[in-house]
């Protein structure tokens, strides 16, 4: 199954050579599970000709906000749009919540209880999972249609689904522990509130659920669907 990564944004330029850039987090979560990747740099202006130029769509983290005025965001509301009509399997990590979200007549905006950052616990479907968060905005009104599918009381609309076909979540399967304590000292400080990133690094060694997350992406994009 071909999947189209639409990567919008970077990884930190003090990182990027030990970790790969934010398409390289999702090759190596969803590795050997029979899926294929095809990167659009649609930060970039780089774009997909198309939503039939792939399988199943997912989109990346940015640094940027979805409600900013960059003029690559509305061609990605337009194929996020497009990609729903056609009932394609499409899945949102983050920046990808939010502007799936926003595309569908949602609303994103900075939260003003701050910022989630590190480890951090939300309900899923009933189970307790742990993911690495780093985001201040959030998704505030969701779309019509969308439904809660995981939460917890710092982020309400923490996992969204639309009907069978689109799949979002807010933190980041896809960040290691890490990556985390890079993003921390690189990106962090000056910009999130120091007792924030100093409580989120004392979580950095508490156990991830990503490979049950990326267990049940690779599922999500690849079942079957009646239509």
């Amino acid at each position: 199954m071909k999947i189209g990564i639409l990567q919008t944004g970077h990884a930190p330029d003090t990182l990027i050579d030990q970790t790969g850039d934010y398409d390289d987090f999702f090759r190596r979560l969803l590795a050997d599970k029979g899926l294929d990747f095809d990167t659009y740099s649609v930060v970039d202006g780089v774009f997909p000709d198309g939503a039939d130029a792939a399988d199943g769509w997912l989109i990346t983290g940015s640094r940027f906000g979805a409600y900013e005025g960059h003029d690559w965001i509305p061609p990605l509301e337009d194929l996020i749009r497009d990609i729903h009509t056609r009932g394609q399997p499409m899945v949102g990590i983050c920046f990808g919540h939010q502007i799936i979200a926003q595309a569908l007549g949602g609303k994103v905006e900075k939260f003003d209880g701050g910022w989630a950052i590190g480890a951090t616990q939300y309900d899923f479907d009933g189970k307790q999972v742990t993911l690495n968060a780093w985001h201040q905005d959030q998704v505030t009104e969701r779309p019509e249609g969308a439904r809660v599918v995981g939460s917890n009381p710092f982020c309400d609309n923490a996992m969204l689904a639309y009907g069978d076909t689109i799949w979002t979540v807010q933190p980041h399967p896809e960040f290691t522990s890490d990556f985390v304590d890079g993003l921390i000292r690189t990106r962090g400080r000056g910009v999130v509130p120091d007792p924030v990133l100093d409580a989120a690094a004392t979580r950095l060694e508490t156990p991830i659920d990503s490979a049950d997350i990326a267990a049940f992406m690779a599922a999500f994009l690849k079942k079957e669907r009646t239509s």
